[in-house]
């Protein structure tokens, strides 16, 4: 009989996607994640975005004097700005010096807090061509956000409309296709020719391991199994955890924890978002025993996603346990509550 592993010990990793939004909730979010993950790369999509390095410097204080307050001295918070038309060249070269880490483009309504977006890639050019000649990456979110577009097809259309254009104009220039869902997304980047070293990657969530669109559904509607990109059809779940189980280091972990009051998500026009973000490690641990691939777990959770951005990897290790965990209903998220990924149910890895 196959032996059992019932432990896993891992380089501790680090979220490659995270939102922790602002204010009182700040520190809740922070709480969960920092129990898991050594750094995380903090989405910009506040209100109002956060378009500049000083914004993105003050955000940074905010987070910092959260960490404090928390006693954590062990989570490192990596910036970013949201890209819009206007963003200039300067701007990109000030980030850089600055140790921002990327600029995240968001087609316009894509997502939650995206009405600031991107209208036309063309006009970030001077941005890009900045972006390209300092190194500093573009995290994308893939999808075309036209009415005509059906919600299933938006990023299969952005591959063909935006980024294959994108890549031939800026050969280059490092690209992030972040919390990819979809079979074509898998393997355009599995697949992609590259002029430069490690320049295109991909981040996944656990949601898009772990379920398909039957979990939006089942037995009614679930708000809570509701984010965007949307989950899809059974044959990309397969294809994106082939990809994430690979080996491949274009594949890294991005868990895309969306935190939203149970209220704003339980609504007549829920928010998209899920938060894995208390129980993340225990769920793509659950994903890669699923295909059979724990020993590939370490090298997409700790180490493909420093070396794609250039930074150290981690020397702290931490230990997955087979026990199980039972996830809570709630937890507190500020002044309201919010409902955790996987909410009620017991799920089988523990971290230590």
């Amino acid at each position: 009989m196959p032996k059992t592993t019932t432990q896993i010990q891992l380089i501790q990793p680090d979220d490659w996607h995270l939102h922790i939004r602002d204010g009182e909730v700040m520190k809740d979010v922070l709480a969960d994640t920092a129990r898991q993950f050594a750094r995380a790369i903090i989405m910009p999509n506040l209100k109002p975005p956060v378009t500049t390095v000083d914004l993105a410097n003050a955000y940074r204080g905010r987070i910092e004097a959260n960490l404090n307050a928390l006693g954590i001295s062990s989570f490192t918070p990596l910036m970013t700005l949201y890209l819009t038309d206007n963003t200039s060249a300067d701007e990109v070269r000030k980030a850089k010096s600055e140790g921002i880490v990327g600029l995240k483009l968001y087609p316009a309504g894509a997502t939650t807090n995206s009405d600031a977006g991107v209208s036309d890639i063309k006009r970030c050019y001077a941005a890009l061509e900045a972006m390209q000649a300092v190194g500093l990456p573009l995290l994308v979110h893939g999808e075309v956000t036209s009415a005509d577009i059906d919600i299933f097809d938006r990023e299969a259309v952005f591959i063909d409309q935006v980024l294959e254009p994108l890549r031939k104009d800026f050969p280059e220039l490092k690209i992030v296709f972040e919390h990819i869902t979809t079979r074509q997304a898998a393997h355009y980047v599995r697949d992609a020719q590259t002029s430069g070293k490690n320049s295109l990657a991909a981040t996944i969530t656990p949601q898009h391991l772990l379920m398909n669109r039957n979990a939006i559904f089942a037995g009614g509607i679930r708000p809570h199994n509701y984010c965007l990109p949307v989950l899809k059809r059974e044959e990309h779940r397969i294809a994106l955890l082939e990809a994430a189980t690979s080996g491949n280091p274009r594949f890294f972990l991005g868990t895309d924890s969306a935190p939203h009051a149970k209220g704003a998500k339980e609504a007549a026009c829920g928010c998209a978002g899920c938060y894995s973000a208390f129980n993340a490690l225990g769920l793509y641990a659950e994903a890669f025993e699923s295909a059979g691939k724990l020993d590939k777990l370490e090298g997409f959770a700790s180490f493909f996603g420093s070396d794609f951005y250039s930074l150290p990897r981690n020397t702290k290790k931490v230990t997955l346990v087979k026990q199980a965990q039972s996830i809570p209903a709630e937890l507190p998220l500020g002044d309201a509550t919010i409902v955790p990924l996987r909410a009620g149910e017991t799920i089988a890895w523990t971290l230590a």
